[in-house]
């Protein structure tokens, strides 16, 4: 893996300032102040919102009180979406703190898994590690560990340590000198405007004559629109971590230094902004 710390820093502390409101039909017996977090762009909201939860319990009866879920702008936030995908996704072009509705009752069902306790987020956050190293080593890195590194990558989420996660993590990034890259590049692609969830296919970091895959082959070959549209007018964003990369960046590259911490390439194709 190339040496590029500080890129894995910056990614590892981005924050997004936040606002959170609670619904204004839930039932509180005084007003509820809203709540400001910044949150890490690389966690899951159920890891970072105990804060939130117990600040506006404080102001309700016991009796209302429900299972928490978080909405914007009428959208229920996926809780097994890392935060800085869900606010690239939807919330990319607004202005900043990101106004999200806290709710007590109403679960959607029809939106949202239930997440009864952070051991659910630890089982989904493992899965798709294990997915993400079956897809670069074939599943060998991952395996060969013990489940004390296992644990040390889920504390390392947890508690927000970047160097007690990436000792155990740079494992994952690692490959033969002689293959130049991962066997296959994990990553899924949301986009802001279907009902898809996402696009997810097999694709190699490089090509058969040995030159390396850039994000524009990547995006060529699985949704070729986004890149050409048919009047030749930028009409997308695409956005890892709240920046467009460039298309020409090499996919290995990206894939070892913008991956979240489940070893995936989150990418949002979102609708380019009109003003």
């Amino acid at each position: 893996m190339t040496d590029d710390k500080d890129v894995l820093r910056d990614v590892w502390f981005g924050r997004i300032p936040t606002c959170f409101t609670l619904y204004q039909d839930e039932i509180t017996e005084r007003e509820a102040e809203p709540y400001y977090l910044l949150l890490p762009r690389v966690s899951y909201l159920p890891l970072v919102t105990d804060k939130v939860k117990k600040h506006f319990q404080k102001v309700m009866r016991q009796e209302d009180i429900s299972e928490i879920w978080f909405e914007y702008e009428g959208t229920p936030l996926k809780w097994h979406y890392p935060i800085g995908l869900l606010f690239d996704l939807l919330a990319s072009n607004t202005a900043l703190p990101w106004n999200i509705t806290v709710h007590f009752k109403s679960f959607p069902e029809k939106d949202l898994l239930h997440c009864p306790s952070k051991d659910t987020v630890e089982a989904h956050f493992m899965s798709c590690m294990k997915e993400a190293d079956a897809l670069k080593h074939k599943s060998q890195v991952i395996n060969e560990m013990q489940k004390k590194d296992h644990k040390q990558l889920w504390m390392g989420l947890q508690n927000d340590k970047f160097d007690q996660f990436w000792a155990i993590n740079r494992k994952l990034m690692e490959y033969p000198a002689e293959d130049n890259g991962f066997r296959y590049i994990p990553f899924r692609i949301y986009q802001a405007t279907t009902e898809r969830p996402f696009i997810q296919k097999l694709f190699r970091p490089v090509a058969a004559d040995g030159q390396l895959h850039t994000l524009g082959d990547l995006l060529k070959e699985v949704c070729p629109s986004v890149i050409t549209p048919e009047d030749g007018v930028k009409k997308n964003q695409i956005m890892i971590h709240g920046i467009e990369p460039m298309l020409e960046t090499p996919l290995q590259w990206l894939s070892e230094h913008l991956s979240y911490p489940d070893n995936f390439l989150h990418i949002s194709i979102i609708p380019q902004p009109t003003d």
